[in-house]
């Protein structure tokens, strides 16, 4: 039974780690922070979807006396894509609503990155949505490259 256990804690394990390691979805910015997320959000508003709350690090980090690159990230959802998947398999909701993280690098240069759907549906082994999926997934690169320029 011990042997059992500790087969099942390692795959556990493994498979955490795996769907954990999954990079972001990036798009580079030819604009700054603020203004690529002001785009976003109004590439966001101009589609109907709902933002959820707007978060600024880089004030946040200030407000304490620390300093760091501008970086913002901004929750949004439509709850067509999302309730499907929560209904599919409800501990998808802690990943939900979606967000998108705009950040500064060292270099200056901006990046908009979000969790591919792909991630969402390995890391809660979601089965038969395949349709918001994909539509979660155009819908994101479509966001990412608007408020980039691209």
């Amino acid at each position: 039974m011990t042997r059992a256990l500790a087969m099942s804690l390692a795959a556990l394990l493994l498979t955490t780690a795996t769907a954990l390691s999954q990079p972001l979805a990036t798009v580079e910015s030819r604009f700054a922070v603020k203004e690529t997320s002001d785009r976003l959000a109004a590439e966001l508003e101009k589609r109907g979807i709902r933002i959820a709350a707007r978060i600024d690090h880089a004030a946040a980090a200030k407000a304490v006396g620390l300093e760091m690159p501008p970086t913002e990230v901004i929750m949004f959802g439509n709850p067509r894509l999302g309730t499907p998947l929560m209904l599919a398999q409800p501990s998808v909701a802690i990943e939900l609503p979606m967000k998108m993280l705009v950040w500064q690098d060292a270099t200056g240069k901006v990046t908009i990155g979000y969790t591919p759907p792909s991630a969402l549906k390995e890391r809660h082994q979601i089965t038969g949505q395949d349709e918001p999926l994909t539509a979660m997934a155009g819908a994101l690169a479509g966001l990412a490259k608007a408020a980039g320029g691209q």
